[in-house]
Order: structure tokens, then C-alpha cells, then sequence
């Protein structure tokens, strides 16, 4: 059972530091799509309370190291949660797809704006979905790129432990 929870652990941390390393690299300016290739990714692998767990320490990390502002962690998590737990119900990639699409790119988004209000000062009624364009299109490009990936590595015998160490 130790050992278990110490591999559970091992793939968190890994996760984390995939998603901390690589968002930043693969960046398009006010979009990161490889952090949501990490929240499908750490969905259909970890379930829902290890991929939310995950997004919220990258979040974390983001905004202390990185100088992020909170944005970092109001969507991060709703789509890693939602990813992961589409992806409970409905045993499949494109659910957890979608999870990351409607946690990121629309929850995420809507609720960037009062965020930001209190972060900034700043508020018109105009800006409330001036965060949907990116969040919406970086969701929709990691999740690709994590459908892409997903294609190739599903059947490898390491994907097919990780997936049974949380299930």
C-alpha cells in the first residue's frame, strides 16, 4: 500500500514539473496550450482529486515564481478537474477533452474577469469575455495536441501501469 501511494505521488510530482516546465517554453502570449495538454493528460491518467491537486500546485508555483497573476490558478483547475472527471463518466479522451475545453476555455474565462478586477483595479463590462479568445483557443490546441499524443503512447505497457495505479 506504501508503495502505492509513494508511485501515486512520484507521477504528481512529475506531472507538476512537466506542466511548471513546459507551459512557459510552449507559450503563445496570453495562451499557454501545453498546460492544457498536461490537465488531459493528468485526467484520464491520475482522476479527478490527483489532476485538480496537480493544477493547483502548478498555479501556485506559477504566480511565485513565475510572476503570473492569479489567473494561473482560476481555470487551471476547473479544467483539470473537469478533465478528469468527464473522463471518469465517460471512459474516453474526447471527454476529457472537452472537460479541459469547457473548464479552461469557458469557466476559466468568465471567471478571469472579476479576478482581474480585484487584481487590477481596473473594470468595464465590456472586458468580461475578453480573456475567451485565448483561454478558449489555447484549451482547443492543447487538446489536440494531447489527442495527438495520446494516439501514440496509449498502448505502451508504462501508460497502461500509470493508469491502473490510480484506478
Amino acid at each position: 500500500m506504501r508503495h502505492k501511494k509513494t508511485k501515486k505521488t512520484n507521477l504528481l510530482a512529475i506531472m507538476i514539473a512537466l506542466d511548471v516546465v513546459l507551459s512557459p517554453i510552449l507559450r503563445i502570449e496570453g495562451m499557454a496550450p501545453m498546460s492544457s495538454v498536461i490537465n488531459v493528460f493528468a485526467g484520464v491518467l491520475m482522476g479527478p482529486l490527483y489532476a485538480t491537486t496537480m493544477a493547483f500546485i502548478c498555479g501556485i508555483i506559477r504566480m511565485a515564481f513565475l510572476g503570473i497573476p492569479p489567473l494561473a490558478l482560476t481555470g487551471a483547475v476547473f479544467g483539470a478537474f473537469l478533465a478528469a472527471e468527464l473522463y471518469r463518466i465517460f471512459r474516453n479522451i474526447y471527454a476529457s477533452m472537452a472537460g479541459e475545453i469547457i473548464g479552461t476555455g469557458i469557466i476559466r474565462s468568465l471567471l478571469s474577469y472579476p479576478v482581474m478586477v480585484v487584481f487590477t483595479g481596473a473594470s468595464n463590462q465590456f472586458y468580461w469575455f475578453i480573456y475567451t479568445p485565448r483561454f478558449l483557443g489555447a484549451a482547443v490546441l492543447g487538446s489536440i495536441g494531447a489527442w495527438f499524443v495520446w494516439r501514440k503512447v496509449k498502448d505502451l505497457s508504462v501508460v497502461r501501469q500509470m493508469k491502473s495505479l490510480f484506478n
